[in-house]
């Protein structure tokens, strides 16, 4: 048996104010969402001004992150490189997603959609670097 590491709600929530903080930063108006090691949906914000597609688009890409244990940009680079096979998966092949990853094993996810895609990425990666230094990793 292993010990797993758990987003709790208040880790969720400082993860989409971080997030949400750097979107604010640039002049962002994004969706950002927050899963479990799941990919159940534990946040979905969309931001004023966000597009409305976003809001479907973010927590797809946090999911995707989970179930392959990657960014999605990942996907979208297999895309770009021909591997148009990668379109049958059940992710979404666009960057903006991030893997929470603690000890090795993937414990959650932060997606974030609305502007290009790097940009989404950096928000992202502001959520994850908000709770990731926390935990103690033997």
């Amino acid at each position: 048996m292993r010990d797993t590491k758990a987003l709790t709600l208040d880790e969720v929530k400082r993860i989409a104010a971080a997030a949400e903080t750097e979107a604010t930063a640039q002049g962002w108006a994004v969706s950002i969402a927050v899963c479990d090691a799941g990919g159940h949906a534990l946040w979905l914000q969309r931001m004023d001004g966000a597009p409305l597609m976003s809001a479907a688009v973010a927590p797809e890409k946090a999911r995707t992150c989970v179930l392959s244990g990657k960014p999605s940009k990942a996907f979208e680079e297999m895309v770009n490189n021909g591997r148009f096979a990668a379109l049958a998966m059940p992710v979404v092949p666009l960057e903006g997603g991030e893997p929470i990853v603690v000890g090795g094993q993937v414990i959650g996810a932060v997606g974030v959609s609305g502007v290009k895609a790097g940009e989404d990425a950096q928000v992202a990666r502001a959520g994850v670097a908000a709770v990731i230094g926390q935990w103690e990793v033997a």
